[in-house]
């Protein structure tokens, strides 16, 4: 299923399903993070190296340019002129000359490239063509060395171009490319495929009742390549178990524009929960895999499923309603794909609450926060099944089963896509405010200590 009732458990629930104590928020970031070993390193080809970190220093094959070449488009000639024309790219002798294009391999015996507005073609006493400086030329020219682009004055063989450790940018690739390379040594990173289910789900228009627009196929590759993996591909199926058996049981789904390599995490999308048409857990038991976490005592997200197969595939089943699909995937997801991709466990911070939160005793609730007067306060539109409030979110707090006082620090995390969480500003009230105002004049009016206007969190 895409679309989820609600976090609790019905009255469909499998009477056989074991029983099992939820993990916390922060014990189930620790595991997802604590089950992943990093990919190893290996070759990719230039044009999938974007964004990649180098794992071995890119070094020069051989010297930068490898040849001496004209900088300009002209004539390459030996000694002072006249110059008698010689073939092109044979050896000049002194006072001869040969055509020369930009980039053209200097010939055996030249010492400077002529520019072609600076030469002129002329005959000698006897008749035979000649060249000759002329035109813009300037006095003396050409020097002894102009405008010839020397072998290795870039770098030599055996030069670091780039180190490892290196973030890959396009001038990285290009020069790559100039040295020689057809593929770089790079750290590993997780390959994700995407597994969306759910027979209501439309993919284009307006649905009508019963139907559902599908939210994750537009939005899950990206939030996967933000969060450091490689989104690989998506695949559509029904809500029966043969189905989700099938798909899972595949170490390389047939996917559209997929590279044709098995997934290191396969990324579901309902069929969490206990009811009689979620199957998630019995295809993984049935292939023989492991359930890290299984369930997350946390709102909205709660039936959110880790599971490792014999293989060493991860399945990351998200709940059906889109916002309770994000906060699984950054509570369990950002943490798996960063061990996997040789990062480090994302940061939590803090932000000064703007509104008292009353406690739920033994579920931490992740709720997504506008920012208003340096205050995080809870957005509006933020059901299971929404997005509007995510979408116009600074960041989500992290609210502990005890609740929130107002202005109290709460734990907070960015969005993939969104600005790092403001550092909270140190109190400056505990010196004594001075008085600036001079003898014999009337204090200035005190701040009002009226209610402030949240209205701007509206909407």
């Amino acid at each position: 299923m895409t679309e989820e009732p609600g976090e609790e458990r019905s009255s469909t629930d499998l009477p056989e399903a074991p029983e099992h104590l939820d993990h916390t928020w922060d014990e189930a970031r620790q595991a997802a993070f604590d089950a992943a070993t990093p990919i190893p390193a290996g070759p990719v080809p230039l044009n999938l190296a974007l964004g990649r970190t180098l794992d071995q220093d890119i070094v020069a094959l051989q010297d930068m340019p490898h040849y001496a070449s004209s900088a300009m488009d002209g004539w390459a000639v030996n000694g002072t002129g006249p110059w008698i024309l010689a073939e092109p790219g044979t050896r000049l002798a002194p006072h001869q000359a040969s055509p020369i294009v930009t980039g053209g391999l200097i010939p055996p015996g030249a010492k400077a490239v002529l520019r072609s507005e600076s030469a002129l073609l002329g005959k000698d006493d006897d008749g035979l063509p000649v060249l000759m400086t002329g035109g813009s030329a300037r006095p003396g020219e050409p020097r002894n060395g102009q405008h010839i682009r020397k072998a290795g004055e870039e770098a030599l063989a055996g030069d670091i171009l780039v180190k490892a450790g290196a973030e890959l940018n396009p001038a990285h690739l290009a020069v790559a490319a100039l040295a020689g390379y057809d593929e770089l040594q790079v750290q590993g990173k997780p390959l994700v495929r995407l597994l969306l289910t759910g027979g209501e789900v439309i993919g284009q228009g307006v649905p009508d009742p019963g139907q559902v627009r599908d939210t994750f196929g537009p939005q899950l590759p990206a939030v996967v390549g933000m969060l450091g993996g490689i989104a690989g591909g998506q695949q559509r199926i029904g809500d029966s178990y043969g189905e989700w058996l099938a798909a899972l049981e595949d170490v390389v789904p047939e996917a559209p524009d997929a590279p044709d390599l098995p997934a290191d995490v396969v990324i579901t999308t309902g069929g969490t929960g206990r009811s009689g048409t979620d199957h998630l857990r019995q295809a993984v038991a049935e292939l023989g895999g492991r359930l890290v976490i299984d369930g997350i005592a946390m709102r909205p997200g709660h039936p959110a499923v880790l599971a490792e197969l014999p293989d060493g595939r991860f399945v990351l089943g998200l709940p059906g309603n889109p916002l309770a699909a994000m906060m699984a995937l950054c509570t369990v997801g950002a943490p798996l794909l960063a061990a996997l991709g040789h990062g480090r466990l994302p940061e939590i911070h803090e932000v000064p609450c703007g509104s008292a939160i009353e406690p739920d005793p033994g579920r931490t609730r992740l709720m997504p926060f506008r920012l208003l007067y340096g205050m995080a306060s809870p957005a509006q539109h933020t059901g299971p099944g929404m997005m509007r409030g995510l979408a116009s979110a600074a960041g989500v707090m992290v609210v502990p089963p005890h609740g929130v006082q107002f202005g109290e620090p709460v734990p907070a995390f960015a969005l993939p896509w969104g600005p790092p969480i403001p550092a909270v500003p140190e109190t400056a009230g505990k010196a004594k405010p001075r008085n600036t105002a001079r003898p014999g004049r009337t204090a200035g009016k005190a701040a009002s200590s009226g209610p402030v206007d949240w209205s701007a969190l509206l909407g």
